[in-house]
């Protein structure tokens, strides 16, 4: 029986490149895994598989009875509704823990780095696997997302020396311009909803009880959405709605300014503006130097509740 590999919802380049480079691994190793997926792919996913010749993984939105991985996350909320259902046998992933339990021992790999992948690159070294071209190309491209091009407070030295080290095994001389290319990518928005746009990186968070949506939009120039603010806005409310939320949140991320213009809509707007020692202006405020949503929000968000 085959084991899926997989990360969250509304998958990112981390998830989507460590289900391919995680499966591969465990392929090398005797046991035969399928990398998976729980939506539609982002067009810097895209980029990411189109460059280096990727192959776009499974949908798979039901799990009970099977094996899985899970690459990218820990929280419950953030997986398939069956999840309780399935044995998981491994866990990779550099967030927080999450509400994810087993009922069997399982492999951990959970450090504080910048990527998924990152701790995957460790994995294969461990084992002495080698990486394949293609597969190092988009780790490397994953987490030069995942990192903003190393300029994210999560990034470690840990991350560069990966990036570093599989720009060698690619080919690739100049990651840089290739990480400015995949955002450049990432920040087009040219006949997107504001739907699509509000859930474009979404996940939602259970803060003691309280269902809280944050999505991150980032950017190389965000000030092409300042047309689209009330547009934004509104949908938010919407979203708020349908999904029962207390609090959404849309960062504005952009990568050439270093920081984000965060967008609200919440029951109580206190939380944010006691998080942050802030005063939101019409539910909105630039967070100057914001550029990580793990470690710059969530920590401080958390406990508002």
């Amino acid at each position: 029986m085959a084991t899926y590999v997989f990360g969250h919802k509304i998958p990112d380049s981390d998830s989507i490149v460590g289900a391919i480079a995680l499966s591969y691994l465990k392929n090398q190793l005797g046991e035969e895994c399928i990398p998976a997926r729980q939506g539609a792919i982002s067009a810097e996913t895209q980029f990411i598989l189109d460059k280096f010749d990727g192959e776009l993984p499974l949908l798979k939105t039901s799990v009970a009875g099977e094996n899985v991985y899970i690459v990218d996350s820990t929280d419950k909320i953030h997986f398939q509704d069956d999840i309780d259902e399935a044995t998981i046998l491994g866990i990779f992933d550099h967030h927080k823990l999450g509400d994810l339990t087993t009922s069997t021992p399982l492999e951990m790999w959970v450090r504080p780095v910048g990527c998924s992948n990152t701790i995957i690159k460790e994995v294969y070294d461990y084992h002495g696997v080698k990486i394949p071209k293609n597969i190092a190309g988009m780790m490397m491209c994953a987490i030069l997302s995942d990192t903003v091009i190393f300029k994210s407070p999560t990034c470690t030295k840990i991350d560069t020396k990966a990036v570093k080290e599989l720009a060698q095994i690619c080919g690739i001389e100049d990651y840089k311009k290739i990480g400015m290319d995949m955002f450049i990518a990432k920040s087009q928005v040219d006949g997107a909803s504001a739907r699509s746009l509000n859930k474009r990186d979404y996940k939602a968070f259970d803060m003691n009880g309280q269902q809280v949506g944050i999505n991150q939009l980032e950017m190389v120039d965000i000030s092409v959405l300042d047309p689209r603010i009330d547009e934004l806005m509104q949908d938010m409310k919407a979203l708020k709605e349908e999904e029962g939320l207390h609090t959404m949140i849309v960062l504005l991320t952009d990568i050439m300014k270093e920081g984000s213009m965060l967008l609200t809509v919440s029951d109580d707007t206190s939380k944010i503006e006691s998080a942050f020692d802030l005063k939101l202006h019409n539910s909105r405020v630039w967070m100057d130097g914001v550029l990580s949503r793990k470690k710059q929000i969530i920590p401080f968000l958390q406990p508002q509740f």
